[in-house]
């Protein structure tokens, strides 16, 4: 067995079992001790798991009240240039997320528009607004107020939007989108491809980082708003997928 398959199996366990211990993972995928720390070492390494005495354990989202409070000032200043790019009358998709929590707080006033989303928060938001609210449901996710899974996948699947705003937990040196939260992947992966325009919001903090399940690249959106500075090496590689970076200071 590769190592790379070795270490895909030891994060399912985890997002499985939440926990799991080097001697019990030796046994079952019959390595050495030794072999299954340097494992869990370049997983840490890789932001996949979180180590702990004598094994490791799942690496889970932050709770939506640490998020909300996190980068707030950035997310907010992402938040006034997606609010520049909707309509009136536009149907409007919102991913979950307390970025895209600060773009329905500016344009909850848009004269005729739809709001579709799976965040518990960003519906309670906009439930006494001027906005048109529709929420799909789904399993929820009790720590961010999002909803997620088969369902939610299924509800959207006949919806087309004028535009989206989509959040991520990390992007990595591949420039690819990721979220530690394997069953978010579909509708995260699927959702941008039902929208006429789709933005990536994501703060410079997101860089860098790898989670376990890749969605997709940043070339696969419209555009990607971001108040990250890429050197002249960066830049190159996302012109070269013709990748448009809306830039915020």
């Amino acid at each position: 067995m590769f190592a790379a398959e070795r270490q895909a199996m030891i994060v399912e366990m985890l997002q499985r079992n939440g926990s799991v211990q080097v001697d019990a993972l030796a046994r079952e995928l019959g390595v050495s001790a030794m072999t299954i720390r340097r494992d869990l070492v370049k997983l840490k390494e890789d932001n996949k798991i979180e180590r702990c005495h004598g094994g490791a354990v799942a690496k889970h989202e932050e709770i939506y009240a640490d998020k909300q409070i996190s980068h707030q000032g950035a997310k907010q200043k992402l938040a006034r240039v997606c609010a520049l790019l909707v309509s009136e009358g536009d149907t409007v998709f919102l991913d979950a997320g307390t970025t895209t929590y600060e773009v329905a707080k500016l344009i909850k006033d848009v004269k005729g528009i739809l709001v579709v989303t799976n965040d518990l928060e960003i519906a309670q938001l906009l439930k006494n607004s001027e906005a048109e609210l529709f929420i799909c449901g789904g399993s929820i996710q009790k720590s961010t107020g999002s909803m997620f899974g088969r369902y939610a996948t299924q509800m959207l699947a006949d919806f087309k939007f004028d535009i989206g705003f989509f959040g991520a937990a990390s992007v990595n040196e591949e420039f690819e989108v990721t979220t530690p939260t394997s069953e978010k992947m579909w509708l995260k992966r699927n959702t941008p491809k039902q929208c006429e325009k789709a933005y990536l919001v994501v703060d410079k903090s997101k860089f860098g980082r790898q989670a376990m399940t890749k969605i997709n690249h940043l070339w696969d959106y419209t555009g990607v708003v971001t108040d990250k500075e890429f050197d002249d090496k960066e830049r190159e590689r996302l012109k070269e997928r013709n990748t448009v970076i809306i830039g915020v200071e």
